[in-house]
């Protein structure tokens, strides 16, 4: 079965979250500089076969646009016409970040919650996750 990415899309960083074979759970990956995403997804989909590429949905509270939700819909567009066999799809991202840093916090690594790249990955997975569970209860498959 495909696998299915996460996208945490930032201007200058990017976190990525990948699934299980089963597409199941969602894992960090990896956290990369933002103009060097499109390179790393080609290479990515020589090596993992996934079918969708979920990406975090930035608004604010009352839905309307952050500063980088164009970004966001134009980088959607450049995804779909780059990979045409994959799904591009959006996921609410809201509170994403602060989740990864309260998880991390959590855990205890109070260190690493001013590592930004650590919070950029972890907050892929949980849009990730987020999305695995959402579409779980709309097929009811698992």
């Amino acid at each position: 079965m495909p696998k299915i990415v996460a996208i945490d899309f930032g201007l200058k960083r990017t976190g990525l979250a990948i699934t299980d074979e089963k597409a199941i759970i969602a894992s960090p990956l990896c956290t990369i500089d933002s103009l060097k995403l499109m390179d790393f997804l080609i290479e990515l989909s020589e090596k993992e076969h996934f079918s969708t590429l979920v990406l975090g949905y930035p608004t604010r509270l009352d839905g309307s646009d952050t500063h980088i939700t164009e970004n966001v819909r134009i980088l959607k567009e450049v995804l779909t016409k780059q990979f045409p066999n994959c799904l591009v799809d959006f996921q609410d991202e809201r509170f994403s970040s602060s989740r990864a840093m309260e998880t991390i916090h959590f855990v205890g690594k109070k260190k690493q919650m001013k590592e930004k790249n650590l919070v950029d990955k972890l907050a892929a997975t949980l849009i990730l996750q987020d999305y695995l569970s959402e579409h779980e209860s709309q097929t009811g498959n698992h």
